[in-house]
């Protein structure tokens, strides 16, 4: 496994789960604390410009390891379940720009929020209609340019739906396509899940990246979550992906980032290339 850590640009909302702002900062400061790569989260696919991307890898050795996608939700406020077909056909499209960025750096793309929620007035159907619609749409196109589509289960207090990894593997196992899978985030799942470790294992045949953070979305180690139960689980399915500290800058991002890497390095070892 290696280790991760969220960041975003410097205009990135006061809401975004990420550690540090300023992209080349960020990754410097990354490297300086010893996490193997940075998740981007971004609002756009032309946020970053890929040459500057590229050059920071090669000025801080650090990898890309995935590309995240709330804020095209929290900032843009767009969803693949909308009612309205405009927003439908810009997510969609700003996607397809997303999986272009992947394919050169992370080959990873999530989908938390911006999978949208069963709208007032529509039924779960429907909105699973539109989700999947847009899911199949996107994974041949996701697959040609090398790239995993990962459905992120959120808690319910702010999405209603796919809320539980079970419920993300029932679509999954619906689509059944390759360039598919599952994100476990294991905040939501804390809230979410029967039980962390034995929800991890039952679904581990679509698990492809993780999220870490403890019970108060803080550095693992600084609540009451059971991260022995999470990393015996990881342990017992052979997962050997990346996972990725997504929590709040407190007391301060420095600190934040020091805790998180402090708790997790000696649990996952150094990863030989």
């Amino acid at each position: 496994m290696r280790i991760a850590v969220t960041i975003a640009g410097a205009d990135a909302l006061p809401t975004a789960f990420v550690v540090w702002r300023g992209f080349r900062r960020s990754m410097i400061a990354a490297s300086e604390f010893g996490y193997d790569g940075v998740e981007l989260a971004l609002m756009r696919a032309d946020e970053v410009a890929p040459a500057e991307l590229r050059a920071w890898i090669g000025e801080t050795g650090m990898q890309v390891s995935s590309i995240s996608t709330g804020q095209l939700f929290a900032a843009r406020k767009l969803c693949f379940t909308s009612p309205d077909l405009g927003v439908r056909r810009q997510t969609v499209s700003e996607f397809n720009r997303l999986i272009d960025l992947a394919a050169d750096f992370g080959q990873m793309v999530n989908i938390g929020r911006v999978r949208g929620s069963i709208h007032p007035g529509q039924t779960a159907k429907q909105a699973q209609t539109l989700f999947s619609e847009a899911l199949i749409d996107l994974s041949g196109y996701a697959e040609k340019r090398g790239v995993t589509l990962v459905i992120e289960p959120v808690n319910r207090y702010e999405i209603n739906y796919i809320n539980t990894l079970d419920e993300g593997s029932t679509l999954l196992d619906e689509l059944n396509h390759r360039a598919l899978g599952l994100m476990p985030d294991v905040f939501h799942m804390n809230i979410e899940d029967d039980q962390i470790g034995e929800s991890l294992i039952r679904n581990a045949r679509h698990i492809r990246y993780v999220h870490l953070a403890d019970s108060n979305r803080h550095a693992p180690g600084d609540g009451h979550l059971d991260f022995k139960e999470v990393f015996a689980a990881l342990q017992a399915i052979g997962y050997d992906g990346w996972i990725t500290a997504e929590i709040l800058p407190y007391p301060s991002p420095d600190e934040a980032a020091r805790r998180a890497i402090a708790y997790l390095r000696p649990r996952v070892p150094v990863k030989k290339a």
